[in-house]
């Protein structure tokens, strides 16, 4: 991380986070770093995007896999908005392709779960003043192998992937089921694989899922 950001007094945050004792344990770390108020934490994307959209923080700090609305979800609707709280992912997850999609979502942080908490308050305060901040590993590795899905192709695979049938994606996503199929097959195609079941672990693994 480059030279340190002079902190605004009191920089308010909200922090999203699925895990009730992680949640909780950094939101203590965060305030005892000074200058950071965690001014509210959410369980689910969908309760972190309403805490937002009332509270309007300086910086929105989320987890990627969470219920209701991942953290990418998350990240993307500020996005759409136009809102300016600014975002950072915190994972565990230290994956290129989720790196990719997180700054394709408009989030200027990318951060691994196991940093210390000065340079996580650090990040925030870089991130509130509008610098990008990512993991430096992840950064090199980005834009290495690129992500061959389409966001629908990406969208009816994880359905798949969670055991939901055809006919029910196609319900769901107000599809015919031969529209599915063919996502499906070019998923498939793509990623190299036999199945779907196959072709989900594989982006998964990579993070493009």
């Amino acid at each position: 991380m480059s030279a340190p950001v002079k902190p605004r007094a009191g920089t308010r945050v909200v922090i999203a986070e699925d895990q009730g004792m992680v949640l909780g344990a950094l939101a203590a770390l965060l305030e005892m770093e000074g200058n950071i108020q965690v001014v509210a934490q959410a369980r689910n994307g969908r309760e972190a995007l309403d805490a937002v959209l009332k509270l309007s923080p300086d910086v929105l700090i989320t987890d990627i896999e969470m219920p209701v609305m991942t953290g990418l979800e998350l990240a993307a609707e500020l996005k759409r908005r136009r809102h300016e709280t600014r975002v950072i992912i915190l994972t565990t997850f230290a994956r290129a392709g989720y790196l990719r999609r997180a700054l394709e979502a408009g989030a200027l942080g990318y951060l691994l779960k196991d940093m210390p908490a000065s340079q996580l308050a650090e990040a925030v305060h870089r991130v509130q003043a509008g610098l990008r901040v990512i993991d430096p590993q992840l950064a090199t590795e980005a834009w290495t192998e690129p992500d061959p899905l389409t966001d629908r192709e990406r969208q009816v695979l994880r359905l798949a992937a969670e055991g939901t049938t055809s006919a029910e994606i196609a319900e769901q996503l107000h599809l015919s089921e031969g529209t599915v199929r063919n996502y499906l097959s070019e998923a498939i195609s793509k990623l190299g694989a036999n199945n779907r079941v196959e072709a989900a672990r594989i982006a998964r693994s990579k993070g493009w899922l």
